[in-house]
């Protein structure tokens, strides 16, 4: 009985040390899984570090995004400036300061440049200054520009007054701020390959003329949708390095530089030079809108959709690739702006920097 006795007392004890140690897990086990909850709810309570974007400089450049305007430049217009670019006018001189360029087929499918100036108080002096067209100011008035030339296509006249630019004629030396290249004459160039623009005098002739230099209220927005002030990124596409453009006349071959990130101009096969500065014209941003165009008279000048459309063909070439896009600007109205969008009609991001822009006939580029 003893013996009995005694094995169910250690029995009883046994089922006491087991039944204490089972309370023990499961007293324990709530005490993990808390502290697991209290690590998940930190990590979600955590602040999350976020990078505030970099805001673009007061001096900020509306054609380039660069903070590169002088203060009085500031909300001020941009000037346009209508180049002659055949063979025998080259080289030219102060086009390598202009922000952005316009490369157009004229009469023969020769082409003409429309340098654009976004500081109107340090443009350079330049040459050689051509006539219009006018499809150049549909695209000079996308910038509310001043618009300087040498001349005009007669049949014009009326839609230009329509437009009522704030024209500068050399045909009349307005503002007394054309003349003749007497270095050039003296070389033997032709006479319509000597007109200069004394650029370097405009700020001084336009304000004391009491023309309006503000911005218009609807024109005070860049140029382009631009990428971050330190972002330099690909366009969504292939890669890029050389752009061959045929005008028919005339041809256009941009080649990537590495160092740079930069496009180099070529002109019918030779670098194309701003003789002042002996630099090769180079942009950041390459930019071909294709679009209709035709001979509407004897003469050979140009019919050119300036619209485009939301199908018509573009490309952005950037930072080493090329981006297939469409280009618009809304019909009949030379004021709008150029808009690129992607395939599904998004506008697409720009890199900071100089543009050129070649508006030619459809499937006349290759992008190797």
């Amino acid at each position: 009985m003893k013996r009995l006795k005694r094995a169910g007392v250690v029995l009883l004890v046994m089922l006491m040390i087991f039944s204490m140690a089972g309370c023990k897990k499961k007293t324990e086990a709530p005490k993990e899984e808390t502290k697991k909850e209290k690590t998940e709810e930190s990590k979600k309570t955590e602040p999350v570090e976020t990078k505030e974007p970099e805001e673009a400089p007061a001096n900020q450049n509306l054609l380039t995004g660069l903070g590169d305007l002088t203060d009085g430049a500031i909300g001020k217009r941009p000037v346009a400036v209508m180049v002659n670019n055949v063979q025998d006018a080259l080289p030219q001189y102060g086009t390598g300061k202009a922000d952005i360029i316009y490369e157009i087929p004229v009469e023969g499918d020769v082409t003409r440049l429309m340098a654009v100036y976004g500081d109107y108080t340090t443009v350079p002096k330049i040459c050689a200054i051509r006539s219009c067209r006018y499809y150049f100011p549909a695209f000079s008035e996308t910038y509310d520009a001043f618009y300087v030339n040498w001349g005009i296509d007669d049949s014009i006249a009326d839609y230009l007054e329509a437009l009522n630019l704030d024209q500068y004629d050399g045909i009349n030396n307005a503002g007394g701020l054309f003349g003749r290249d007497q270095d050039r004459l003296n070389k033997g160039y032709s006479l319509e390959h000597t007109g200069y623009f004394d650029g370097t005098r405009f700020a001084e002739v336009v304000q004391s003329e009491g023309r309006r230099t503000d911005l218009a209220d609807d024109k005070k927005g860049t140029a382009f949708n631009f990428n971050g002030v330190n972002e330099q990124l690909k366009p969504e596409g292939s890669d890029c390095k050389t752009v061959s453009i045929d005008f028919g006349a005339a041809s256009a071959t941009l080649t990537y530089d590495e160092v740079s990130k930069t496009y180099l101009k070529q002109i019918n096969g030779n670098p194309q030079m701003d003789e002042s500065t002996q630099t090769q014209l180079a942009f950041t941003n390459v930019f071909v809108l294709e679009t209709d165009i035709s001979v509407r008279d004897d003469i050979g000048h140009k019919q050119l959709n300036w619209n485009g459309g939301n199908n018509y063909t573009g490309y952005y070439v950037s930072n080493g690739a090329v981006q297939k896009i469409h280009w618009y600007k809304d019909a009949n109205n030379e004021r709008s702006d150029l808009h690129l969008v992607d395939m599904n009609g998004n506008e697409i991001k720009v890199n900071r920097g100089k543009s050129y822009i070649a508006v030619n006939y459809p499937g006349q580029s290759q992008f190797q």
